[in-house]
């Protein structure tokens, strides 16, 4: 499952040591969303403490770096002399509007995770930006981005957006985050042609749908939402990775056109058989602990899925099988890891 900082994804797997299980539990925590690390509540820490100031050591900067400052503002004049500045950090901060930015013409990169900002705005300008990381604030709507042609990455993460929109000109939006927001449907992704990882876990998403059109697609997450069945993913072909853990799914389908799946998170569900997989040649990782799988002949299934190399099946009614882990083995006897340890 993915590990993720808030700006790539990447798959690791976990050594045969003591923090094994450690290791795993926090992948399955950040396989749903793009953002690793929540907002520390240091910088909110002391009410009294005073707040912190923008300081400029070198106007030829290409990059700055205000993390965890106590930045209440960013006021007029305090950024204009930067005229080669491309990063800008401002994460950890206690900034209620984006504003006093527009002399920064070259910024490819702006984070301002975890401060209180509620609309976005003050980025017309920015038109070379393609990361934009404004997640952890209170934004209720997605506006304000029209200009910003050139974005790759955009994180919306943790916010309290319920609508999908304003999207459709972001014809080079490779990533879109939009994790833990007030979200119920799946909509207006229009036009994002080079889209290829898109996460929506923890809304209230309760159907599959609105999404044949990004044929470019390898990442897709809608864990814990509302979910209680897998469907409309036929266009999707270009898909490999797909969490669709902690939602009210019964039955594995729908898959026939992923063929190219090599990660399936289907844990915390309510699935009963592993069923409709035998076509998924590069399967590697497939998740179903704490589901209703109760039969070992459903198991034997996955002895045609050759690729496969982590298995969890854990919190199962198979699972309290006292040669558990021995039967796995005889099925799949490929497999590197069963749950949280590697196999031996």
């Amino acid at each position: 499952m993915p590990v993720n900082d808030g700006t790539e994804s990447s798959k690791e797997t976990p050594e045969d040591t003591g923090d094994t299980e450690k290791a795993v539990e926090e992948e399955a925590t950040a396989a749903t969303s793009a953002v690793k690390v929540e907002p520390s509540t240091e910088v909110f820490a002391d009410p009294n403490e005073p707040l912190g100031e923008i300081v400029v050591d070198d106007i030829d900067a290409v990059e700055l770096d205000l993390n965890y400052q106590r930045i209440g503002e960013i006021k007029k004049g305090e950024l204009e002399k930067l005229k080669c500045l491309e990063n800008l950090y401002l994460r950890w901060n206690l900034i209620k509007k984006i504003e006093n930015l527009e002399s920064l013409v070259n910024l490819t990169e702006l984070e301002l995770y975890g401060n209180q900002i509620t609309k976005i705005e003050g980025l017309e300008t920015l038109v070379n930006l393609e990361n934009l990381d404004l997640s952890f604030n209170r934004i209720t709507e997605i506006n304000g981005i029209h200009t910003l042609v050139n974005l790759r990455k955009l994180f919306l993460s943790s916010n309290k957006i319920s609508q999908i929109q304003n999207l459709g000109h972001l014809k080079k939006l490779q990533l879109l985050e939009l994790g833990n927001n007030k979200i119920r449907v799946i909509e207006n992704l229009e036009g994002l042609d080079s889209l290829e990882s898109l996460f929506l876990g923890k809304n209230k998403i309760s159907k599959i749908n609105n999404l044949g059109h990004l044929s470019n697609l390898k990442l897709l997450s809608i864990q814990c939402n509302r979910l209680v069945k897998i469907e409309n993913l036929d266009n999707l072909t270009e898909l490999q990775e797909l969490y669709l853990s902690e939602n009210g799914i019964e039955v594995i389908e729908g898959l026939e056109n992923n063929k190219f799946l090599d990660t399936l998170d289907l844990a915390t569900n309510r699935i009963s058989a592993i069923d409709n997989l035998s076509h998924l040649a590069q399967l590697q990782e497939l998740w179903l602990n704490k589901n209703k799988i109760s039969d070992w002949a459903c198991v034997q299934k996955l002895n045609v899925n050759k690729s496969l190399s982590t298995i969890y099946l854990e919190a199962n009614p198979v699972a309290k099988d006292p040669n558990y882990r021995r039967k796995i083995k005889l099925v799949v006897p490929w497999i590197k890891q069963i749950d949280a340890t590697l196999a031996k």
